[in-house]
């Protein structure tokens, strides 16, 4: 989606504006670790003023009922049903490969064995109970044991599954294998930390074969929190905040909302000014204050050139040149996004000034 349009003010509608339901990533958007990221909570109370508020995420280790208990913590005004997990996602790719009630063996913490329990399957740890999938996600607790049980599981020797049929992987023979998600590090209070997707790397490189993927950037649960907050058939009324290109803003872009990119997290200007087409925010924001602000619209020049409110960039041949920076530095982000996304070009071939990125 572009950015700009010769025909818009200089200062768009805000980003919540017009919007059904706002939903958030957690990590790195509303928390990190245990504490609240500045200006969250506030920020997302005072949207939940006037538009429903939900909260999406990859993280499997808790439950949405003990997600939602650590947001109202934090003071945000959130219930369980506001909390949309990858382990809620998850199921409904179970349901599709296995029969109800079958045993699964889980790679993971509380938020799986919790969805698998009320769903009807039977939990086990172990491979040697011959089960009918693997289904993994992040939990601080794994080990390699846990790691090698789902490895022993997944190359057993295929068997007939509760249809009759061979249990086969979309990708080769064997049991099912569900990921929560592939988001290979996690924010935490010290910094970032490695996340399910490295785990799942090591499981692969011991069966040689991928799982189904729950999580963003995948549609699963996107799709989920559309049966949640009624949007499955507008769903560019819904928002999406996050701070990660490679999940959150992919993700939403594939489910057709718009998408913020907030800089409180992972991704940072560097991984900005290189996203590729398809992780490209609609909004970028350095904090949740400015969703309720109207937004700076970048505007192309006749040479070519992008301006964001004070701030000017333009290309000359591989140069990303520095016209005017203007009072925000922000906005001088933003024009050099543009820029280097409308040039069609991967950033990899352009010399640009550190100050757009430090």
């Amino acid at each position: 989606m572009s950015l700009f349009s010769k025909k818009q003010p200089i200062l768009g509608p805000s980003p919540v504006e017009g919007k059904s339901v706002v939903l958030a990533d957690l990590d790195g958007v509303v928390y990190a670790g245990p504490g609240a990221i500045d200006y969250a909570v506030e920020s997302l109370n005072s949207v939940a003023e006037h538009t429903r508020v939900g909260y999406i995420t990859n993280n499997a280790s808790r439950t949405a009922a003990s997600v939602a208990f650590h947001l109202r913590e934090l003071g945000l005004d959130c219930a369980e049903e506001d909390v949309v997990t990858s382990p809620q996602a998850a199921m409904h790719l179970l349901a599709e490969v296995v029969e109800p009630g079958s045993t699964i063996l889980v790679v993971g913490g509380e938020g799986l064995t919790y969805e698998l329990e009320k769903n009807g399957y039977t939990v086990t740890f172990s491979a040697e109970d011959n089960p009918a999938a693997v289904i993994q996600g992040f939990s601080p607790e794994l080990g390699w044991k846990h790691l090698a049980e789902a490895a022993f599981a997944l190359n057993a020797r295929p068997s007939a599954d509760a249809f009759g049929g061979t249990v086969t992987d979309a990708q080769g023979e064997g049991i099912p294998w569900i990921a929560t998600n592939m988001d290979w590090t996690i924010p935490v209070a010290r910094g970032v930390a490695p996340g399910n997707g490295t785990l799942v790397s090591a499981v692969h490189t011991a069966v040689g074969r991928l799982p189904q993927v729950a999580g963003k950037p995948e549609l699963p649960i996107f799709e989920e929190a559309a049966r949640r907050f009624g949007t499955a058939e507008a769903p560019e009324t819904a928002l999406f905040i996050g701070d990660r290109l490679d999940t959150d803003v992919m993700g939403g872009n594939r489910a057709g909302m718009e998408t913020v990119l907030v800089l409180t997290g992972i991704d940072q200007p560097k991984q900005l000014l290189a996203a590729p087409a398809g992780s490209r925010p609609t909004y970028i924001l350095g904090d949740l204050r400015e969703l309720q602000l109207p937004y700076p619209t970048p505007v192309t020049n006749k040479d070519g050139s992008v301006t964001v409110r004070g701030a000017t960039v333009r290309k000359e041949g591989m140069d990303l040149v520095i016209v005017s920076r203007g009072e925000d530095k922000l906005d001088l982000l933003r024009a050099a996004c543009q820029v280097i996304w409308d040039s069609g070009l991967a950033i990899f071939g352009f010399s640009v000034p550190e100050e757009l990125y430090c």
